[in-house]
């Protein structure tokens, strides 16, 4: 069973901007090593957080539109948002502690208005 949503230039918006909760965007590609490596790590996330984090993944491959609109230029790549908004991001393949920290920051995060 996967705990990740299937992000798409189509559900994008809705997904992720209108989230109630903060989303992490893993940007992936079938052909991307450290994407294939990291992968395993963003499903057991995914599953630990579920209810607080909404865990979503976007083949930028297939989805260019919305890998463009957010300047990915190279991958593995994950970005986080809250409310809306780019609040951390983190590239390469980087050690599950170091996402959970970084989870633990964007989990935290008050966004003046």
């Amino acid at each position: 069973m996967s705990y990740t949503v299937h992000l798409t230039d189509e559900n994008f918006d809705e997904e992720v901007l209108e989230s109630k909760v903060p989303v992490l965007v893993d940007f992936w590609a079938d052909w991307c090593g450290p994407c294939r490596r990291v992968a395993p790590v963003i499903e057991e996330l995914a599953e630990k957080y579920m209810g607080q984090l909404k865990v979503g993944k976007l083949n930028v491959d297939e989805n260019p539109g919305i890998a463009s609109y957010h300047g990915i230029k190279s991958i593995h790549k994950i970005m986080f948002f809250r409310e809306g908004k780019h609040v951390e991001e983190v590239i390469g393949a980087v050690p599950k502690e170091e996402l959970v920290g970084v989870i633990s920051r964007v989990l935290d995060i008050r966004l003046s208005a």
